[in-house]
């Protein structure tokens, strides 16, 4: 790994044009002390994305072994997501990885370990983790707390993929919101299908699951069959409610009772994909290893994995 100097510009790599990639793209051109020097790509329009100094190959291998990078980003489909995480790892590359960390607890496993034996930084980009609300939600939840329950609705129409589930693509955040707001897994995990349904593209679902955090239960219902947009998180505390809700302009609001009509709680203006990568940037800076991050990312591949094969 080249030199991570405070005044250096860091050379990050990209695997990944997609949808997720392309978010990548533009909020690295964004940002200060950071450059897209290497993206791996198959897509024919990806040299227009970047600039004329990005090397882009087809091949992720040439990118993970080119040898000047400070950090790598994987922004592919999570059925190759340990693959190239343990290749990066090898290499010596911090990483960031798009959730979920993998499709199995037993990939999983493997990447902490490797993570572990290494010393190296690797990163989950569970994305609401990252927002300014969520931040904020965390503090309010001490100051209000302690808690008592946790409701949650996400979804939207699709994606209807044939590689990921349903519940990996809309259950990652909402479980790592909650393992990340209770600070444990859950004692036990339950999933019940309400409804599946063939789609032009591929399978629709909606699922309720309940987690149980023995005093603390967390009520989840996804769905890729809904037409607008939701992703609604509420946490009841003994001292009122905090009401995430990432489809407002205002995000955050507290009600100290039920008939009060809350009050909106001032957040910090950064989106959550710069504060990710800004914190990224900053674990490579100072060149200490978090393991955290990715035993969290393991955490919660092992609750989605006990949903997936229980539900009823």
């Amino acid at each position: 790994m080249t030199d991570t100097s405070p005044s250096k510009i860091l050379n990050l790599g990209l695997i990944g044009a997609g949808a997720w990639g392309r978010n990548y793209i533009k909020t690295i051109a964004g940002l200060d002390g950071v450059a897209l020097t290497r993206l791996a790509s198959r897509k024919p329009e990806s040299a227009g994305l970047v600039s004329a100094e990005c090397v882009i190959s087809g091949d992720w291998h040439d990118l993970i072994a080119a040898g000047d990078l400070d950090g790598v980003i994987i922004a592919t489909p999570p059925t190759i997501h340990a693959e190239m995480t343990l290749a990066a790892i090898d290499a010596g590359l911090p990483v960031l990885v798009e959730k979920p960390m993998t499709l199995s607890l037993a990939e999983a496993e493997t990447v902490v370990g490797a993570a572990l034996a290494k010393n190296a930084i690797v990163m989950v980009n569970h994305i609401h983790l990252y927002s300014a609300a969520w931040e904020v939600l965390k503090r309010e939840a001490k100051e209000h707390g302690p808690l008592q329950a946790i409701s949650t609705v996400a979804g939207n129409w699709g994606p209807f993929r044939q590689d990921t589930p349903m519940l990996w693509d809309w259950g990652t955040h909402d479980v790592a919101m909650c393992l990340d707001l209770v600070g444990r897994r859950p004692e036990t995990a339950i999933a019940r299908r309400i409804e599946t349904r063939d789609v032009d593209n591929g399978i629709g679902e909606a699922l309720g699951l309940v987690l149980g955090f023995g005093d603390i239960t967390a009520k989840i219902a996804i769905s890729n069959l809904i037409s607008e947009q939701n992703r609604l998180f509420t946490a009841s505390l003994k001292g009122g409610e905090l009401i995430y809700d990432d489809t407002l302009d205002d995000k955050l609001h507290l009600k100290i009772a039920a008939q009060d009509p809350g009050k909106t709680l001032a957040l910090g203006e950064s989106k959550p994909l710069e504060r990710a990568l800004q914190a990224f940037s900053a674990a490579i800076q100072a060149g200490e290893a978090d393991i955290k991050d990715a035993e969290l990312g393991r955490d919660v591949v092992a609750v989605l994995e006990q949903l997936q094969m229980h539900i009823a």
